[in-house]
């Protein structure tokens, strides 16, 4: 990772590059080389779709941010806007060989400052997989709290898994 690393906005051309990476980062083997990954938990399907990629891009009331590295995709983050002052951190992905050197944290600031500049969120909103203790532990040295609440996970499986939802006041 170098220092030129810049976060824009992603387009429809960078579709094929992030879904790649997305899918490489959640899902499979590869998954494996990074310190955090669902590959485990859950081993069939894709993380998303070209088309909800895209459809995302093109929602008003959705912000998806790629980290780009040396005119390559590195990274994204997801930031949504749920109202009344609440937006939602979703999808931040990182190469998996290149966790643990600062780009979540990086692109976790990214979200916060757009959730404020362009949704006028006061609070930002995650639910993570409650089985992944490690990950819920990462989110809170960055501000994030358990609101008590739980989901379901939007996937049916067997067994079925649980979010945890964690929030943090932007103000």
């Amino acid at each position: 990772m170098t220092e030129d690393i810049t976060i824009r906005r992603v387009t429809h051309g960078d579709l094929t590059e992030l879904h790649a990476l997305i899918e490489r980062a959640y899902r499979g083997d590869e998954a494996r080389s990074g310190w955090t990954h669902e590959a485990d938990i859950i081993r069939e399907g894709e993380r998303t779709s070209h088309d909800i990629l895209a459809a995302t891009i093109d929602d008003d009331n959705e912000r998806l941010l790629a980290a780009i590295d040396g005119g390559r995709i590195i990274g994204c983050v997801q930031v949504s806007d749920r109202g009344h002052g609440t937006a939602y951190l979703g999808l931040l992905t990182v190469d998996p060989l290149m966790q643990a050197g600062g780009l979540g944290r990086r692109l976790i600031q990214a979200a916060e400052h757009i959730a404020v500049a362009a949704f006028e969120a006061h609070s930002m909103e995650m639910t993570v997989i409650d089985q992944r203790a490690e990950l819920i532990a990462y989110y809170q040295r960055r501000g994030y709290r358990p609101t008590g609440e739980r989901r379901a996970f939007p996937i049916e499986l067997d067994p079925p898994l649980t979010m945890v939802v964690l929030e943090k006041p932007l103000d």
